[in-house]
């Protein structure tokens, strides 16, 4: 796979792509993992801007994808990667869907979906603490992230972008009593 970089990001997504319970960020955790621990295509700094970048860019946070595939194989690879993720997913939700909608109500079909939820949210937590985890910043992050995860889950109708400036205030702030630095290491 390190030969054929194609078929990589091809062998490493299409998994991912049919595993991913919850959305895009349910995939985060592994896919650092396997891109920046096992594959060696970005480092961990080259894989927090590259999330960075596909979380303030319009469209699915999971373009992350994107634009590793792009790192590692130019445009070519971006589409690949993209394909990759995206089409086995979209196939099996398709299918799944026309079956799935016939058995609403039964207690099975509601077993299943209750049972499902916390699996979603446990690996979109589990990908969360590795773009933590792989930032580096210390205490101070870990702070932020709970703090913003305990403001949104007591006051849910709160718009997000009152945690994110609470954020900037935050780490501006810490910039400027000299207890965090802005740069990178």
């Amino acid at each position: 796979m390190r030969d054929n970089p194609l078929l990589g990001l091809t062998v490493i997504l299409v998994p991912f792509s049919l595993l991913s319970i919850g959305g895009g960020p349910s995939i985060f955790a592994p896919l650092q993992r396997e891109v920046v621990d096992v594959m060696h295509w970005v480092t961990a700094r080259e894989f927090i801007d590259l999330f960075s970048i596909a979380r303030v860019a319009p469209g699915p946070g999971a373009m992350l994808t994107t634009l590793i595939g792009w790192k590692v194989a130019g445009w070519t690879g971006a589409i690949v990667a993209t394909l990759a993720l995206f089409l086995p997913a979209s196939i099996l939700t398709l299918m799944v869907a026309r079956v799935y909608d016939r058995y609403r109500g039964r207690e099975w079909h509601t077993a299943l979906e209750v049972g499902l939820a916390p699996l979603a949210v446990g690996l979109i937590f589990a990908g969360a603490i590795s773009i933590i985890r792989l930032s580096g910043n210390g205490m101070l992050t870990w702070a932020a992230a709970v703090g913003a995860g305990l403001a949104l889950t007591l006051r849910p109708k709160m718009h997000p972008f009152v945690v994110l400036f609470a954020g900037v205030v935050l780490f501006v702030g810490a910039e400027i009593a000299g207890f965090w630095p802005i740069a990178a290491p």
